[in-house]
């Protein structure tokens, strides 16, 4: 019997020491010697200061930057997921909305290569969906859930609905008797009834962050407009012809931080955004010559997986936005 408790316990210290310390140890010892970049996150600094990973996507605000592929994670990566939501799922297709309705334009037509976003708001103005009045009032029935997102999607937004909530108390006490079971409701639980009134009270109306970030207004035009009614809108105007779009620029990565986004994407930024414009503002050369510039920096940057064996060529958006950097940077630089 000893001899058997003897004979297990040596297979288990060995497979500890095998697996539990040996075996990381050597992989750790390979990775700190031979890729010691890799092996810590590819973690890219500039100026001494850590900028983000290679391996990681993360959004940019400023105009003269490439975008990333949306995300289901809100670029966190410890929060890695997809939202596996069906093509029919409304989440979805307002995710996409909110990504389109200020970049849609027209493929053909009298107003070809416009934005459709002028369009969008004189339709949202009329205040008729399907030739009903109320779109906003239409818009939290059908989608109470995204108008609930809406509301806790900021501070500033659920203080506003808040603040309504307790000038309407007699409302609202409707509203409990009608849902015994939330006898405390969230400004976001009161989403339908808001939006209900808001629409009688402000036909043609909607709400936007004030510029300071400081409170919400009432506004009839914008991008709030554009990303928030753009799939109504797309259902009132269901002819209409518009430009296609590259497929990952409204999808998300299954990881939901994939860093990088396809050529075909990139050279649509390019053509349809400011980049050009930006740069050529900070160097001072003609929009024209920036654009062939970062055209060329693109396809430089451009990459196939397995060395090109398969897939379509890739950008990582992160690479190329501090290229454009250093790029512009020492033009400036040399112009001096």
């Amino acid at each position: 019997m000893l001899q058997h408790l003897r004979a297990c316990l040596c297979l288990l210290v060995v497979s500890v020491v095998l697996c539990c310390v040996a075996y990381p140890a050597v992989l750790w010892g390979i990775g700190k010697t031979i890729f010691p970049r890799q092996a810590s996150g590819s973690i890219v600094e500039r100026g001494g200061k850590e900028v983000g990973s290679s391996l990681i996507a993360q959004p940019f605000t400023d105009e003269k930057y490439f975008q990333p592929r949306p995300s289901a994670a809100s670029y966190d990566a410890s929060n890695s997921s997809a939202t596996n939501w069906a093509g029919n799922n409304y989440l979805l297709r307002d995710r996409v909305a909110q990504q389109l309705g200020p970049i849609a334009r027209y493929a053909s037509g009298p107003k070809k290569g416009e934005l459709v976003g002028a369009d969008i708001e004189q339709w949202f103005h009329a205040d008729k969906f399907r030739n009903n009045p109320g779109i906003v009032a239409q818009w939290v029935n059908l989608h109470g859930t995204v108008a609930q997102n809406w509301i806790k999607g900021d501070p500033l937004k659920s203080a506003y609905v808040a603040k309504w909530q307790d000038a309407h108390a007699n409302d609202v006490a409707a509203w409990v008797k009608d849902n015994p079971a939330t006898p405390n409701p969230k400004p976001e639980d009161l989403a339908q009834i808001f939006f209900q009134e808001f629409s009688k009270s402000h036909p043609g109306e909607f709400l936007k962050i004030t510029d300071d970030n400081k409170g919400v207004e009432l506004t009839s035009k914008g991008d709030d407009i554009r990303k928030t009614f753009f799939d109504m809108w797309l259902t009132d105007h269901a002819d209409v012809d518009l430009e296609k779009v590259p497929g990952d620029m409204v999808m998300a990565s299954a990881s939901g931080l994939d860093p990088h986004i396809t050529l075909e994407n990139a050279i649509w930024q390019l053509d349809h955004s400011a980049i050009a414009a930006a740069w050529a503002k900070s160097s001072g050369k003609s929009e024209a010559n920036v654009r062939d510039e970062i055209l060329r920096l693109l396809h430089g940057k451009s990459s196939a997986p397995l060395a090109g064996l398969i897939g379509v060529p890739l950008i990582n958006v992160l690479e190329i936005n501090l290229a454009l950097q250093d790029h512009f940077q020492s033009s400036a630089a040399a112009a001096k």
